[in-house]
């Protein structure tokens, strides 16, 4: 939790000191790949916003409404994080990308485009391709560091996981919160690069299509990954249980107790980040006293609490 909470607020600490780069380099040069990158990291300081939120709201005790806690709080903030910030990001890019690929940004006045109504024209006089330059590379050096953080604790939870890489944490991880802001830092990285890539591109031919057409793939890149984020925060909210390689480690701790003679069912399902409850239909041997048999639950209970630390309620019941 304490990862977490460092993870996002190492996040919106750059996203809030990148927009404002970013937003001041639009007003100085009316670009549009500027303007969708100001977006980006608008909604992304958004998102860290909703993340700390449902990081202390999932940290509540368990109460009478709530007995297995309010963990699942994490996976619904995280979902409100990528559809509808995430999205709204994604298309207001691709919008502004769009309009201005095909005309309907206004551009017809040059170096002018349309801001929330309005055809915005800088009158500065600064030079707008030595101003994005030293906005993006600015921003590069914040996200950067924020991405840092990120990958530190995921990679910390991958050693911990014995998961191969970051395409196996992605689909297993119950730190969605980790991994909501590992997803948002690569993609502000990404967009970052295509930003400038644009803009290098429409200062050394003189066709701003390029700049424009950054945005425009800045956009799309943000709707796919909302996409994909929200499938994976789906997934936890409906109740998904344990990998089945975890699951069946934790099975064959139960399997191989003294006493066994079956296990008729077992299921684990996540209530929160790291936050497991097993139950078991577990058949004993005939003849076990009832007192021994209260025991062994007892030991199995305790066994596999250390076998995986992420679970952290064991239901047992003894099949005739």
């Amino acid at each position: 939790m304490a990862g977490s909470r460092s993870v996002v607020l190492a996040a919106l600490v750059a996203n809030g000191a990148i927009a404002v780069l970013k937003f001041a380099g639009f007003l100085l040069t009316a670009s549009p790949s500027m303007l969708s990158e100001t977006y980006h990291s608008i909604s992304d300081t958004g998102n860290q916003v909703l993340l700390l939120v449902g990081l202390r709201y999932g940290s509540r005790e368990a109460d009478r409404r709530h007995p297995f806690g309010y963990g699942k709080a994490q996976f619904f903030y995280s979902f409100v994080v990528s559809m509808l910030l995430f999205g709204i990001a994604g298309w207001e890019s691709a919008k502004h990308g769009y309009n201005q690929l095909t005309g309907g940004g206004h551009e017809e006045a040059h170096g002018s485009i349309e801001f929330l109504g309005f055809v915005y024209e800088p009158s500065f006089g600064f030079d707008p391709v030595f101003v994005n330059y030293a906005v993006l590379l600015g921003a590069i050096v914040f996200e950067a560091w924020a991405f840092k953080k990120a990958y530190a604790e995921m990679s910390r939870q991958m050693e911990a996981n014995d998961w191969d890489g970051l395409g196996e944490a992605f689909r297993k991880t119950s730190d969605v919160t980790t991994l909501t802001a590992l997803t948002e830092d690569t993609i502000a990285l990404a967009g970052l690069v295509f930003a400038l890539v644009g803009i290098t591109l429409t200062q050394q031919t003189g066709i701003e299509a390029f700049d424009a057409a950054a945005a425009l793939l800045i956009g799309v890149m943000l709707m796919g990954f909302a996409i994909a984020l929200a499938w994976e925060n789906k997934r936890l909210i409906l109740g998904e249980s344990l990998p089945a390689s975890e699951e069946g480690r934790l099975r064959e701790v139960v399997e191989g107790w003294d006493g066994v003679d079956r296990v008729v069912d077992f299921r684990t399902v996540y209530f929160g980040p790291e936050r497991v409850v097993v139950t078991a239909d577990v058949e004993f041997a005939p003849g076990i006293p009832t007192g021994d048999i209260d025991e062994r639950i007892t030991a199995i209970e305790d066994a596999l609490q250390e076998t995986n630390e992420s679970v952290r309620k064991v239901y047992i019941e003894p099949e005739v």
